[in-house]
């Protein structure tokens, strides 16, 4: 019984020592643990799609091989300046603390502009190791960003920090990969903003609204100056169209329909039927039907009012709550 335990006792320790073995020569993750501090978001340029971004940035490790100094990798960045930086050295673990300014290219979503919201967004990486060898770890205490600064014209939902895998199916070059497929750890921040919309909407589309009264008064000018009913439908017509221009020159190109081209489009189809609605009244008018004639232009002019004020409240509240 005894020479059976100790056998029992002696195989253990061989399988003890070989998964011991086996684990060693297995290379390990080196973690970085990672923390952000925003000072400020400015300089959004909604047209070109990009904003200016200025952060502190700290890192932690224990791999001294790792230079984030010369290889931290901000994807998507159109310009990166590094103002400060310092690197201590001197224990287990290397601490690096980096001042930076990203000039950021990202992609918006404006179907519900200006009553739009946003989403940063800011990832890091090292271009010297992939994710292999090194892996984020998001530093979580205290804050993210400066509360005391202000982002005019929007206000910061949310701010998240997390660590993931970018694919890049390349091998760089490499002809040591059999297959042309890396992965890089990284650090993510996503900042979610919304519009202070209620100013930009009015100074947007205060126009619009002018030019459909103006045509929805037509309704009651008298019969005999028909041409000037006819006159003020057309100019709001193009007043309309004109002023979609200057909206649209302030966004980015999208290929999908947006709030902006929906309220102009009810805007420009009730101009429309205000001008066929002119066009019959004035048919009743050579029949006679003076009478009829102002009798349809009440019942139009209250109809297409109450619904143009209710499908503009619909697409609004829609993309407010949105």
């Amino acid at each position: 019984m005894k020479n059976l335990t100790l056998l029992i006792l002696l195989l253990l320790g061989q399988l003890f020592g070989l998964s011991a073995t086996l684990f060693a020569q297995e290379p390990g993750l080196d973690t970085v643990k990672t923390g952000i501090y925003i000072t400020s978001i400015h300089d959004i340029d909604f047209r070109e799609k990009e904003y200016t971004i200025d952060f502190w940035l700290w890192l932690k490790y224990k791999n001294k091989e790792f230079n984030f100094v010369e290889n931290l990798e901000i994807p998507q960045a159109k310009s990166v300046n590094k103002s400060f930086s310092t690197l201590d050295s001197s224990g287990t673990e290397v601490y690096l603390l980096m001042k930076i300014q990203c000039v950021m290219k990202d992609s918006w979503a404006i179907d519900n502009f200006p009553f739009d919201h946003q989403t940063l967004r800011l990832s890091i990486e090292n271009s010297q190791f992939d994710s292999q060898s090194l892996i984020f770890q998001p530093d979580t205490l205290g804050k993210q960003f400066d509360p005391r600064f202000t982002l005019r014209g929007w206000e910061i939902d949310s701010l998240k920090v997390s660590n993931g895998i970018k694919l890049y199916e390349t091998a760089f070059g490499d002809t040591s990969i059999a297959k042309p497929h890396t992965e890089y750890s990284n650090f993510k921040v996503r900042v979610g903003i919304s519009r202070d919309a209620m100013g930009i909407f009015w100074k947007m589309f205060l126009g619009m609204y002018v030019a459909f009264l103006i045509a929805f008064m037509c309704f009651y000018i008298h019969s005999d100056s028909i041409d000037s009913r006819f006159g003020l439908s057309v100019g709001s017509l193009f007043a309309v169209i004109g002023n979609k221009y200057i909206v649209d020159a302030s966004l980015p190109e999208t290929t999908t329909f947006t709030l902006v081209d929906t309220l102009h489009g009810i805007t420009l189809i009730f101009i429309l039927t205000v001008i066929i609605s002119t066009a019959y009244s004035l048919r009743l008018i050579k029949r006679d039907k003076l009478v009829a004639s102002n009798r349809f232009d009440k019942v139009t002019s209250l109809s297409l009012l109450t619904a143009y004020i209710l499908l503009n409240a619909f697409f609004i509240f829609q993309a407010i709550y949105d």
